[in-house]
C-alpha cells in the first residue's frame, strides 16, 4: 500500500475497513513521540490503565500480583503533553480525514486518545472485537488513526484485521457477553480465516474503521511495543447525550 495517493488509500479503507499509509509521520516526529512515551512509561505518569485492570488473557490477576504494574495504556494523550496534542491534530491527519468524511473531522478525547503499549511479559492478548461496541454516537462512521512508534508484527503483538468486516451485518450470537467475536462459533471461522496482520515500521499509520474486527497477540520480542492511537468522527456525528462518549468535548481539526 506504499506510495498510494490519499484518494486511493481512502478507497481501500472504504472497501476493506483499514488501510496502511507508509511513513505518514517523519522520523524526527516519531523519535520525539517515542522518547516522550518511554519517559511517561518509565515514570508511570498518570492517568494509566494497567494490564491487571482489564485482566485479558496473559495479564496479571491484580496490581498486587507479579507484573501487576505492567502498563497497558497511557491514557488521555491529547491533554498529557503538547507533543501528543500536536500529533492528534496534525494537519495531515485532518486533511486525510476530511477527504474521507467530506467534512471537518473531530478528535474524540474519550475513546482511544492514548499510547498503547504491549510488554513482552504480562502484555495480554486482545480478542477479536469492533471498537464501536462500547461507543455511543449518532452514526457509526468513525475512523481511528494508529501510529507505529517502532516495528509492529504478529510476533510482537501487532494488530490483525479482518477485511470487509466493517460492512458485515453480524448477529448478537456471534459475540460473547463482553462483545468479543466468538472463535467457537462455526459461522465466524470463515471470517477469522481472512485475517491479515500488516507489518508496520516506525512512522507508518493504519487508518481503520470502528466496525472493523481486529485483534492482537502477545509480544514475544524483547522490547516494549508502543503506538499512538486516536479516533475521529465527522462534525455532523455527535456523541449521544448522557453516555460516556459525551463525557468530554471533542476537538475539531479546524485546519483540515
Amino acid at each position: 500500500m506504499s506510495g498510494l495517493l490519499p484518494d486511493d488509500q481512502i478507497a481501500i479503507l472504504r472497501e476493506q475497513g483499514f488501510v496502511v499509509a507508509r511513513q505518514f509521520a517523519n522520523p524526527e516526529q516519531v523519535a520525539a513521540l517515542r522518547a516522550l512515551a518511554e519517559r511517561h512509561l518509565r515514570d508511570h505518569v498518570a492517568p494509566i490503565e494497567y494490564e491487571a485492570d482489564l485482566r485479558y488473557p496473559g495479564a496479571p490477576q491484580s496490581r498486587n500480583a507479579e507484573g501487576g504494574l505492567t502498563v497497558r495504556r497511557l491514557l488521555n494523550a491529547y491533554a498529557r503533553d503538547p507533543l501528543f496534542a500536536q500529533w492528534a491534530t496534525d494537519p495531515r491527519i485532518g486533511q486525510w480525514l476530511k477527504r474521507y468524511f467530506n467534512e471537518t473531522p473531530v478528535l474524540s478525547t474519550v475513546h482511544h486518545n492514548c499510547v498503547m503499549t504491549k510488554h513482552p511479559a504480562y502484555g495480554s492478548l486482545t480478542g477479536w472485537h469492533q471498537d464501536i461496541r462500547y461507543w455511543s454516537f449518532s452514526d457509526t462512521d468513525l475512523v481511528s488513526c494508529w501510529l507505529a512508534l517502532g516495528p509492529e508484527t504478529r510476533a510482537n503483538g501487532g494488530l490483525s484485521f479482518i477485511p470487509g468486516s466493517h460492512a458485515a451485518a453480524f448477529t448478537p450470537d456471534q459475540f460473547d457477553d463482553k462483545k468479543f467475536f466468538r472463535e467457537d462459533v462455526p459461522q465466524n471461522a470463515d471470517w477469522i480465516a481472512r485475517a491479515v496482520c500488516p507489518e508496520l515500521q516506525a512512522g507508518d499509520v493504519v487508518f481503520f474503521h470502528c466496525r472493523t474486527l481486529h485483534a492482537a497477540q502477545g509480544n514475544s520480542s524483547d522490547r516494549v511495543k508502543l503506538s499512538v492511537v486516536h479516533t475521529y468522527h465527522p462534525e455532523s456525528c455527535h456523541p449521544l447525550p448522557g453516555t460516556r462518549s459525551s463525557s468530554q468535548a471533542g476537538v475539531p481539526l479546524a485546519g483540515a
